[in-house]
């Protein structure tokens, strides 16, 4: 199983979820954050001249199994970027076991539902 962060546009954000419901990806956790980057640009946001290394974005944590890791990561590269500087990262990493916790189910079947985990 691999555990997938994403750090993303808000304003991209949309179309990444409609781009990993398609992928089958049904539940994500996600949550807004504020990043310092390296890179600085200009924006102009009615009228004002604003630092873009100070930037609005959304963390996506998302858990997976193996089979279904390469097309989740490319959803997201597909549907997030937009070829500016700023677009974000995904950062992929190896989960060791994952427990239900209302059954005590435990390995890749606890991260779906027995309807749709045949393919485990």
């Amino acid at each position: 199983m691999k555990k997938i962060e994403a750090v993303i546009r808000k304003s991209r954000f949309e179309d990444v979820k409609e781009a990993l419901n398609e992928a089958g990806i049904e539940w994500f956790s996600y949550w807004d954050i504020t990043g310092l980057g390296k890179s600085t640009e200009d924006q102009v946001v009615r009228g004002q001249i604003f630092k873009s290394n100070y930037i609005q974005r959304r963390m996506l944590s998302i858990v997976v199994r193996d089979v279904n890791l390469e097309k989740t990561v490319n959803a997201i590269l597909k549907s997030a970027r937009t070829g500016e500087m700023g677009d974000g990262k995904v950062f992929v990493y190896d989960i060791e076991e994952t427990y239900r916790i209302r059954t005590g189910e435990s390995g890749p079947g606890a991260l779906y539902n027995k309807e749709n985990s045949e393919n485990l």
